[in-house]
């Protein structure tokens, strides 16, 4: 019904007749008025091929992300290697670490030296992300196991760990081996929980 209306509204002049107001061409009509009717068509016939482009794009939108989603899907499921199942206690010799709820100040302020030293660079304080993630809120979010074992086995925890995988791609940059000591790594658990609140 569109179509028709459109068609007879619009192009009149292929035919020599304008059926809109029943007068036909002629030598005599007024040049300046086909060209307005052949201005107002092209605008119709472009409003027509936009609203038609629309609706095909959209209609096929939806698909093409549903295929893209099982394409990709299946080819992760093809190419990843079997990740090993994921591990809250991160992959080191940290395997049941001892947390007093109370925070041991001295082993805090140790810590913080060492976090001076080897983290602040690349990791601040708060929740915003320097080069590395920033800490507020990580001894939340990970097991004080994971943690110790991520800054004292870090290449082997980026390789292997979900976890550690997933903050690698949020980061782009893979955190170097700081060398820390089974003690600087406790320290530094510490100091993470004096920066989440912890009394």
């Amino acid at each position: 019904m569109i179509i028709v209306m459109f068609l007879t509204d619009c192009i009149p002049w292929l035919y020599g007749y304008d059926y809109t107001h029943k007068i036909p061409f002629s030598p005599r009509v007024d040049c300046q008025r086909i060209d307005q009717i052949k201005i107002k068509t092209m605008k119709k016939i472009l409003l027509l091929a936009a609203i038609a482009t629309t609706i095909y794009a959209c209609s096929n939108s939806g698909n093409t992300d549903q295929a893209n989603e099982k394409e990709t899907k299946e080819s992760t499921e093809q190419t990843a290697p079997a990740a090993p199942a994921a591990n809250d206690k991160g992959i080191g010799k940290f395997q049941n670490v001892t947390i007093d709820p109370k925070l041991d100040e001295p082993m805090a302020t140790k810590g913080q030296s060492v976090y001076d030293v080897k983290c602040s660079a690349c990791h601040k304080l708060t929740d915003e992300r320097l080069v590395g993630p920033g800490w507020k809120g990580s001894t939340s979010r990970h097991t004080p196991e994971w943690i110790m074992n991520f800054v004292t086995n870090v290449d082997e925890m980026l390789n292997k760990d979900p976890k550690a995988q997933a903050q690698l791609e949020v980061c782009l940059v893979r955190m170097p081996n700081q060398n820390l000591t089974d003690d600087d790594a406790r320290s530094v658990y510490e100091f993470m929980r004096k920066n989440d609140g912890v009394k």
